[in-house]
């Protein structure tokens, strides 16, 4: 799958720069304003308390900020915070290494927590509820038991597939926060305030632009903005006016609702070959040439959420939305073929 400036995954160009953007407090986190309040609450109950903060399972799609407030919290609790990730623990031996470095009160960021292998998994499960971790030495008869105690910590698990989270390791989270697409007005703020700490000019009229086309995401927006300079800089441009951030977003080829290159491909393949549907994933996949599963988690929520594609029980199906985005006349509820004004595969209309 080719890297797209628009997919909320981190991407290797990503870098540093996330990390320079990223609010080190509760106070200077924007949106997210429910789970921010009380985020707040249990940190400053935890605080007067002397306690660790009840163990965190923070749940949502990519690029919202799960790692940004893993951060933020151990931050605002004033402890270290040890980070590591669901495929990175292979052997319970891993887990039992990084949960015996904790010391007291810290916070263990598991990214990805849904991938932890089951025979890790089940070393955390009395880790979690007694602050205590139990080995086995030896093998056959002569096997025994040793329990090591440990000092009360903090485990905060981060994960875009909630579902895949087995229920006995969720029911030990005493707080479950999930993460939601930002409004427009918290995007903006989010690129005004991004731009102010990269040192660009950037006018509001232009922050807006970049706010409606980052599909509801941050680390989105922010991408958008890094390659806008890029532009700017070679136009050499002080300031980023809304002309120049519609110009470089046009050359990026992503279009007011957000979509790319690849997402206008997926509808177009729908409505063009499969006449709007409904077609099978795997039908679907084979003809845009991707996998299923990359259609599944990467391309359609946002094209579902934006109400440009629809799940029914025989397959996928284009809406109305969806034909008017492209510029593509939708057929007469009595199933008449369509009239296309414009198409993404001009070689069929000419064979």
């Amino acid at each position: 799958m080719e890297e797209r400036i628009v997919s909320a995954a981190r991407l290797p160009q990503d870098g540093e720069g996330d990390v320079s953007l990223r609010p080190r407090l509760l106070r200077d986190f924007i949106g997210q304003q429910q789970n921010k309040g009380n985020l707040e609450v249990f940190i400053r109950a935890a605080l007067r308390r002397g306690e660790p903060l009840d163990h965190v399972l923070l749940y949502g799609p990519p690029g919202l900020g799960k790692t940004t407030l893993a951060h933020i919290i151990a931050q605002e609790m004033g402890v270290r915070l040890y980070p590591t990730s669901g495929p990175a623990l292979e052997r319970p031996g891993d887990m039992a290494a990084v949960l015996t470095n904790l010391e007291a009160n810290e916070v263990l960021f598991i990214d990805e927590i849904h991938r932890l292998p089951r025979v890790v998994e089940e070393i955390l499960y009395p880790a979690l509820e007694d602050f205590c971790l139990d080995i086995i030495i030896g093998k056959g008869p002569g096997a025994r038991s040793l329990r090591i105690d440990l000092p009360p910590f903090t485990l905060i698990g981060a994960t875009t597939r909630a579902g895949l989270v087995s229920l006995p390791l969720r029911d030990r989270f005493g707080i479950i926060l999930r993460l939601d697409y930002y409004p427009k007005e918290d995007l903006f703020k989010i690129v005004t305030r991004a731009a102010s700490l990269l040192g660009i000019e950037l006018e509001e009229e232009g922050a807006w632009e970049i706010a409606g086309r980052a599909r509801g995401t941050p680390r989105i927006a922010t991408r958008l903005l890094r390659r806008i300079r890029d532009f700017a800089e070679v136009a050499d441009t002080k300031i980023v006016t809304q002309d120049l951030v519609k110009s470089a977003l046009e050359q990026l080829e992503v279009d007011e609702a957000g979509l790319d290159k690849v997402d206008r491909i997926l509808l177009a393949t729908v409505i063009e070959k499969f006449q709007g549907g409904p077609v099978g994933l795997d039908t679907l996949a084979a003809a845009a040439r991707e996998e299923p599963g990359t259609i599944e988690d990467v391309y359609e929520p946002y094209l579902l959420q934006m109400g440009y594609l629809q799940r029914t029980p025989r397959g996928r199906v284009a809406t109305p939305s969806a034909y008017e985005h492209l510029g593509i006349r939708c057929p007469s509820p009595k199933g008449s073929s369509s009239l296309r004004q414009t198409t993404l595969f001009p070689e069929e209309d000419e064979a």
